[in-house]
């Protein structure tokens, strides 16, 4: 209801946003507890923490106020949805992103910088795609895509799925969470991001369909089909962007492993103090992203962050740090007004991959083009990267 309060969008006979017709909402005690907690936080102690909570998302100086609120979210297992739900109007400082974060760069549309981003058509000459592809990945790290051969009718149902499964009773949802991001089939959520998370990891190993949730089960698996084909495809074209073998980067296995993550992003109280997903790249070889009509991804391009307009016949890919054309920070943004949900396709994640040892491609290598990085697991490299913090990378540390 307070989705729908928020949301002019919404009338009686809406039904493509489900968001409209949520179900009466009861908080759980320890949803109580958050908020009981925050209040006290904030009388108490507000002035002497607030600052310490927003310099750094991992505190270096413990703070028990801030870890009790931690703490009281996370038994509550209903995320940042279940938040809302229960009708907050200010937002947990806990979510507070620290301002470096917020404000590192300024943020405007590519029409104000006279930018294009850029839209691949699939169904053009092999050799314009490579170069479009080429161009688009060493510049921007990202592009769209359109003609790929998904079905919309697959897309839509893929996001309305994402909605039916968060907005179901806490009940339901709490079967899959989980804090291992690591799991076959987990929902997530966090202290730091304005977003809930169902991660499903679909290959090598898929699980079961009963280990599936029943509001994407069916879907999920179809989707699923759809991102190994185009993951091919796309792995084909990348190979051929860098002067390889249509089959070499496959042939690497680099979309052995598929894992796809699908983010909610409800309604903020307060949007201009969070985000959605913190500025980070994506550490695997490559991402497809599936993103609704609201938009609130941003790509870091010329020290601006641009908008990627959302288009209901696209998907966009962006080249992670395992590949190394260009792997860019991005981050998604929230609003105040309606909920926004995305999947993303991630290939290059998890086992059996993660013993493998990655390198640069020797066939790309010369006396005027050396290596500039050393040979290292993907073990290592996820780990050394989620050592290394939020918002930065272990690439600089495989420097030679």
């Amino acid at each position: 209801e307070r989705e729908r309060e928020n949301n002019p969008r919404c009338s009686s006979s809406s039904i493509k946003n489900p968001a409209c017709s949520a179900s009466q909402f009861v908080p759980s005690p320890n949803l109580k507890k958050l908020l009981a907690t925050t209040k006290d936080i904030k009388e108490e102690g507000g002035k002497r923490t607030m600052a310490a909570a927003s310099t750094e998302f991992v505190h270096a100086t413990y703070d028990p106020l801030v870890a009790a609120e931690q703490k009281a979210y996370l038994e509550t297992k209903a995320g940042v949805k279940g938040l809302m739900d229960a009708g907050i109007k200010e937002l947990p400082r806990i979510f507070h992103t620290p301002p470096h974060f917020l404000h590192d760069n300024p943020t405007a549309s590519a029409d104000n910088l006279d930018l294009t981003f850029p839209v691949i058509d699939l169904a053009g000459g092999r050799k314009d795609i490579v170069d479009k592809i080429r161009d688009s990945s060493e510049n921007w790290g990202f592009f769209q895509i359109v003609n790929h051969g998904v079905p919309l009718t697959t897309m839509d149902e893929m996001k309305a799925s994402v909605h039916r499964f968060f907005h179901q009773d806490i009940s339901e949802k709490k079967e899959f969470f989980g804090t291992d991001p690591t799991g076959k089939v987990v929902y997530l959520t966090n202290e730091r991001d304005w977003s809930d998370l169902m991660l499903v990891d679909m290959a090598p190993d898929p699980p079961r369909p009963e280990q599936l949730p029943s509001t994407m089960r069916d879907v999920l698996r179809e989707y699923s089909d759809e991102m190994f084909r185009l993951g091919d495809l796309l792995l084909e074209l990348l190979s051929e962007a860098l002067g390889l073998d249509p089959g070499h980067l496959k042939g690497m296995e680099c979309a052995a492993n598929l894992g796809i993550a699908s983010h909610y992003y409800p309604v903020c109280p307060q949007p201009e103090l969070t985000l959605g997903i913190t500025n980070h790249t994506d550490l695997g070889f490559v991402t497809v992203l599936l993103q609704d009509h609201v938009g609130g991804l941003q790509v870091l391009h010329r020290d601006f962050w641009v908008d990627v307009p959302p288009r209901p016949d696209a998907l966009v890919v962006n080249i992670g740090d395992m590949l190394q054309f260009k792997s860019v920070k991005h981050r998604a943004v929230v609003n105040s007004v309606e909920p926004r949900v995305s999947i993303g396709a991630f290939f290059g994640y998890g086992s059996p991959l993660l013993t493998r040892s990655y390198g640069p491609i020797k066939e790309l290598l010369s006396e005027e083009n050396p290596a500039k990085y050393r040979e290292t697991k993907i073990r290592e490299f996820f780990v050394g990267s989620y050592n290394e913090g939020i918002g930065n990378t272990y690439l600089p540390l495989l420097k030679i």
